[in-house]
């Protein structure tokens, strides 16, 4: 009988490995047959590694796997912005369409010395700049409750293939909440770590000082402990963190008796639609059930934090892409006259629109005479945003609200409003600007679509946000429930 990525965890997988009800092959082959059945549905990957996946398999398998090898033998995805030896890797860009790598992420790395099994690279908007996924030049991604909604951005396509059952844990990249708000549309876990718990070596890069590798699956528990052996120091990314990680697992013990939680007014207000402010009341209420003691308090500066995310990320992004010329790798336009022209088609091809507009803003607001006025000004406030995340953190554990203003929208409905499309992800920037970790925790359904419950913690608090995740996930059981478009497929 096929594994149904629906209805197991890891934790099962590896007990089964271990006892030798399955293989790692096994699982390989199970998951590749998944990945061919359901991803006409979902077009979550733009590419599948069988080969990689099977030799991968077939190395865990002759080792031998222990009680101790967690993720040995077990399939993991990766968002295609993360660099994989071999594995051509796009950032689902045209410009990137042929580049083949020489070295592996270090996430990549470590989840190779767990014996994790590599079975493909997910769809994301181009260079992860999106919220839809709908900015790839592989396609749309599709989500997997209504085939006709977006499933987020920009790691859709990780969080797509998670829901859809393709896998059973993906990693994604967060840089403005692309992680938790595709969790939060896909009805399944999602977590940013603090900016630095990660490395970074081998991640595309889009704003260097925001982006952060996390990890999506549909049980809390999996993320901890995909999370436990991918987080810690990393000599190649000087941002790497030194502090060493604690025990995941040990905060998973259903018990938030005395957290002291905090409900952000803003994150409530205007904009956010009456059925997800019932679900999130509703969360609220489970979570005093459970024994936390709830307040409101105010982050005065939330209402600048789009503004200001999109100032120092397209500026970032602005002199991260310069590297993507046509001359070193990747993409190069034909029959060009000179090296400008080189540069200037092999851009203009290469790149799609919503590259290109974020290059062009980052550009004039890194420009002279526009420096200060811009994306100094951001700097600073950012630093505003972040005094406010302290100083409710002095009195409480925990931060929670809404992960999205509204559920997963129609493919097609906002991609020509750009403006529209930015202020999606008003609830998840906050916390890349602060570089706090933050998660999404499945909540309940609004007409049929998942909405997701928004944790985040003081820096280096991802125990704070498993345990109270947890602690919630147990009293729900979210994760039983089938995303609708999946359902009769297993």
């Amino acid at each position: 009988m096929s594994t149904d990525y629906l209805k197991t965890d890891i934790t099962s997988l590896h007990d089964d490995l271990v006892n030798k009800k399955t293989t790692a092959a096994q699982l390989a082959a199970d998951t590749l047959a998944a990945i061919d059945s359901k991803d006409k549905k979902t077009n979550a990957f733009i590419t599948v590694a069988p080969e990689v996946a099977e030799k991968q398999a077939a190395a865990a398998d002759e080792k031998g796997i222990g009680a101790a090898d967690t993720l040995a033998g077990i399939p993991i995805a990766l968002k295609d912005n993360i660099i994989t030896n071999g594995v051509k890797t796009t950032a689902a860009s045209k410009i990137l369409n042929n580049f083949i790598p020489v070295y592996d992420a270090t996430v990549a790395t470590r989840l190779q010395q767990a014996g994790a099994v590599l079975v493909g690279k997910t769809n994301l908007d181009e260079f992860a700049m999106g919220s839809s996924t709908e900015n790839s030049h592989y396609g749309n991604t599709h989500n997997a409750w209504a085939l006709d909604r977006v499933p987020g951005g920009s790691s859709g396509g990780s969080a797509a293939a998670v829901a859809a059952g393709e896998v059973v844990a993906a990693l994604g990249s967060d840089t403005g909440g692309s992680i938790r708000q595709p969790a939060a549309f896909n009805g399944i876990f999602g977590i940013k770590p603090t900016y630095g718990r990660v490395s970074r070596w081998g991640l595309i890069a889009f704003g260097s000082s925001l982006d952060q590798i996390g990890v999506l699956t549909r049980r809390v528990k999996d993320s901890a402990i995909v999370l436990q052996q991918i987080a810690g120091h990393d000599d190649n990314d000087d941002t790497s963190l030194p502090d060493p990680v604690p025990d995941y697992l040990a905060a998973l013990d259903g018990n938030i008796k005395g957290m002291r939680i905090a409900i952000p007014e803003e994150y409530l207000g205007e904009g956010v639609a009456q059925g997800v402010r019932d679900v999130i009341e509703k969360a609220v209420d489970t979570l005093k059930k459970l024994g936390a003691t709830v307040d409101t308090v105010s982050l005065p500066h939330t209402k600048y934090a789009v503004p200001t995310y999109y100032l120092i990320a397209s500026s970032e992004a602005s002199s991260n892409l310069q590297r993507f010329d046509g001359i070193r790798y990747g993409y190069r336009a034909e029959d060009v006259k000179n090296l400008e022209d080189v540069y200037v088609r092999s851009r203009s091809e290469g790149f799609g629109d919503e590259v290109k507009r974020r290059i062009m803003l980052g550009t004039f607001s890194l420009s002279a005479g526009f420096y200060d006025a811009y994306f100094n000004k951001a700097a600073k406030v950012r630093h505003l945003i972040q005094d406010d995340f302290t100083n409710v953190f002095a009195d409480y554990d925990l931060i929670v609200g809404p992960t999205t203003p509204t559920p997963a929208f129609k493919i097609g409905e906002k991609v020509d409003d750009p403006v529209t499309m930015y202020m999606n992800d008003i609830l998840t920037i906050p916390a890349n600007l602060a570089g706090i970790p933050a998660a999404s925790v499945p909540a309940g359904l609004v007409d049929g679509l998942p909405v997701g419950l928004q944790l985040m913690a003081k820096p280096l608090g991802e125990a704070t946000i498993f345990k109270t995740a947890d602690a919630f996930e147990r009293t729900t059981e979210f994760y039983k429930q089938v995303p609708t478009a999946m359902k009769g497929d297993n």
